[in-house]
C-alpha cells in the first residue's frame, strides 16, 4: 500500500506527462504482479463496488476524530474532498501496517457484505494504522473517486516502458471485460490468449476538435466528411456466430440492445463495425435525449423496445474476414463497408444503416452541410483524411470533429456552491434561472441549469467575493444569492423534461461569459429557451 500511495502522490502532484509516465513505469517495474493488476484496474475505472456509503463514512470519521458532525460537514465543504477531509481530521497514530494494495482491496470486496458494526471497526482500525496520505488513498479506494489525470494512453505508455511491449498491443490487451479479481498479470499483459480474442474490441480512434479554419486542412479532395452522429459510439463484433456490442467506455452492452441480434448470421463472422447506436422511432433518427430512455436500464421491456428502437449507423470497419484491417487507408475500409452494406440493403427490418459521406467538392459546401446538423440530429461533422489508418486513442492530424456552435441563453445567477479540488475554497458551482410569468401574471425566476466552468480564475474569485457578501440563505453547502448578475450560458442540446422545474433539460451547460452589460431584467425567459427546441423534436425526458 505504501508504494501505491507514493505513486498516487506523485501522479497527483504533477501535470507533466513525462513525470507521470516515469513514476508509473518505475512502479510497474517494482510492484508485485497482483498489485500491478489492481493498479491497472483502478486507473482504468475497474474499481470494486463501494462497500460503505458516504453518509456512514462522514458519521464515523467525525466520531473517531471526536468532532461534532456539523463541524466535520463544514470542514468538508471547505476542503472540497471527502477522503482528504477524513485524512486530515483523524489524528495520526504510531501504529503502522505493511498490507499490500491487493490485501486492502480483497478486504474491501468482502467488506460490502459485512454488518455496519464490522464495517465501522474495519475503518477505525485502518484509519488509525495509516499515515495521512495513506489514509487519504485508502479512503479514496473506499469511495471509488480517484481523479488524478492518468489517461489510458498514458498508462499504456508506462506499461510499454516497463514491459517493452508495443503500446498498441497493450491497448488492445486492456480492452474488454477482464476481472482484476481473477486474472493474473501474466494472463493480462504477458500471455497471448486466443479465447480472449472472441469478444475483445479494438481500442477506439478518437478525433480532436478542429482548431483553425477548415480551409487550413488543405485540399478538400483529400478529405471525407460525414455527420457526427449524436448517439452512443460503439464497436459491434461478429465472431463465431456471436454478437458483442461494446460502448466507447469499454462496457459490454449487448443485452441492452437486443434488436441488434437480428444482424447475427446476416453480417459475416470475422467482422467488427465502428458505428453509432441511434434512436430510430418511426424510421426517423431521434435525439440523444430519446436514447437516454434506453441508457442505464437493467432490463429492456417490450414497450421500451417499441417506443425507442435503435439502429447501428456504421462509419468504419475494423475487421473483415477475420483480419485486422485498421492499417488500411480509410477510403479502402470505407469501400469494404459499402460493399458489406450493399449485400444486406435489400433485407427489410435490419437495424443497420451506413453513415452517408458528403460531397466534398468545396469547403463551402462542407460548411453548408454543417449548418444542417441540428436538423439532422447530429453534433456537426467528422472530417477524415482519406488515406488515414485507424489509430489508437486520440491523435491529431487525420481525424477532426467540426461540431456545430452551441446554443446560448442569458441567465441570472441564483444559487452557489463551493467547488472541488483546487477550487474548494471558492464558490464556483452555480445555479442559473430564467424569467417566467406565473399563474398570477407575475414575473419570477425559475431555475433551469447548473454550470461550474467557463470563467477565468480571476473572474471566479470576483464572483466568490460577491457571493459571500450577498448571501440570502444557506441550505447546507448551498447559498441562495441576491439576483444581480447575468451570465451567458451555452449548451449542446435541449429537450422537454418532466424532471426539471423549468420543464426543459439542457445538455452540457457551461458559462460562456459574464454579461456585465446586462441587468437581470434583460435576461432571457423560459419561453425563449423553449423556442430553441427543434420543431421536429418531441422528446420528453422522464
Amino acid at each position: 500500500m505504501k508504494n501505491f500511495a507514493s505513486l498516487i502522490k506523485t501522479l497527483d502532484s504533477t501535470t507533466k506527462t513525462n513525470t507521470k509516465v516515469a513514476a508509473l513505469a518505475e512502479y510497474f517495474a517494482k510492484a508485485s504482479d497482483t498489485d500491478k493488476v489492481w493498479t491497472i484496474a483502478i486507473l482504468s475505472h475497474r474499481r470494486p463496488p463501494r462497500p460503505v456509503n458516504t453518509t456512514l463514512l462522514r458519521q464515523w470519521a467525525s466520531e473517531l476524530s471526536n468532532i461534532p458532525l456539523w463541524l466535520f460537514e463544514e470542514s468538508y465543504h471547505i476542503v472540497g474532498d471527502l477522503a482528504e477531509t477524513i485524512a486530515l481530521v483523524i489524528p495520526s497514530n504510531p501504529l503502522q501496517t505493511d498490507k499490500s494494495l491487493t490485501e486492502f482491496l480483497e478486504e474491501m470486496i468482502l467488506l460490502k457484505k459485512k454488518s455496519e458494526e464490522e464495517k465501522k471497526e474495519y475503518l477505525y482500525n485502518n484509519w488509525k494504522a495509516l499515515d495521512y496520505y495513506e489514509r487519504f488513498v485508502f479512503t479514496k479506494l473506499i469511495t471509488g473517486g480517484f481523479r488524478i489525470g492518468v489517461s489510458q494512453k498514458l498508462m499504456t505508455k508506462a506499461l510499454s516502458k516497463a514491459t517493452e511491449i508495443n503500446e498498441d498491443i497493450l491497448a488492445y490487451k486492456l480492452m474488454g471485460n477482464w476481472d482484476p479479481k481473477t486474472i493474473t498479470f501474466q494472463e493480462l499483459i504477458l500471455e497471448e490468449n486466443e479465447n480472449d480474442y472472441l469478444s475483445k474490441p479494438y481500442p477506439f480512434y478518437l478525433a480532436y476538435a478542429i482548431e483553425n479554419e477548415v480551409h487550413d486542412l488543405g485540399d478538400v479532395q483529400e478529405w471525407s466528411a460525414e455527420h457526427k452522429w449524436d448517439g452512443i459510439r460503439s464497436q459491434t463484433i461478429f465472431r463465431n456466430d456471436e454478437l458483442f456490442v461494446w460502448s466507447r467506455g469499454e462496457e459490454l452492452v449487448t443485452d441492452k440492445y437486443p434488436e441488434l441480434e437480428k444482424l447475427v448470421g446476416i453480417i459475416p463472422n470475422g467482422t467488427v463495425i465502428d458505428a453509432e447506436i441511434l434512436p430510430y422511432a418511426n424510421n426517423i433518427i431521434g435525439t440523444f435525449n430519446d436514447l437516454q430512455t434506453r441508457i442505464g436500464r437493467k432490463t429492456v421491456s417490450k414497450a421500451l423496445l417499441k417506443k425507442t428502437p435503435v439502429i447501428l449507423k456504421a462509419y468504419d470497419i475494423l475487421e473483415w474476414e477475420g483480419n485486422d484491417i485498421r492499417q488500411l487507408p480509410f477510403i479502402e475500409r470505407r469501400e469494404l463497408l459499402e460493399k458489406l452494406f450493399q449485400t444486406i440493403i435489400t433485407i427489410e427490418g435490419l437495424p443497420f444503416q451506413i453513415s452517408e459521406t458528403i460531397n466534398c467538392s468545396t469547403w463551402e459546401k462542407v460548411a453548408k452541410e454543417r449548418e444542417r446538423a441540428r436538423e439532422m440530429h447530429s453534433e456537426g461533422l467528422m472530417l477524415k483524411r482519406k488515406d488515414s489508418p485507424y489509430l489508437v486513442g486520440r491523435k491529431k492530424g487525420d481525424w477532426w470533429k467540426w461540431k456545430v456552435d452551441p446554443l446560448t441563453i442569458d441567465a441570472v445567477l441564483t444559487y452557489a456552491m463551493r467547488g472541488h479540488g483546487r477550487r474548494s475554497n471558492l464558490f464556483t458551482d452555480y445555479t442559473f434561472a430564467l424569467w417566467n410569468t406565473n399563474e398570477e401574471g407575475e414575473k419570477e425566476l425559475v431555475t433551469f441549469a447548473k454550470a461550474y466552468s467557463g470563467l477565468t480564475d480571476a473572474e471566479f474569485r470576483k464572483v466568490d467575493a460577491w457571493i459571500k457578501k450577498n448571501t440570502l440563505e444557506r441550505f447546507g453547502p448551498v447559498r441562495s444569492v441576491t439576483p444581480h448578475h447575468v451570465f451567458e450560458i451555452a449548451f449542446e442540446g435541449i429537450a422537454l423534461s418532466k424532471r426539471h422545474k423549468s420543464g426543459i433539460a439542457t445538455r452540457f451547460p457551461r458559462i460562456i461569459r459574464w454579461r456585465h452589460d446586462k441587468k437581470i431584467e434583460d435576461a432571457n425567459t423560459i419561453e425563449d429557451l423553449k423556442s430553441l427546441i427543434p420543431s421536429t423534436s418531441i422528446t420528453t425526458t422522464e
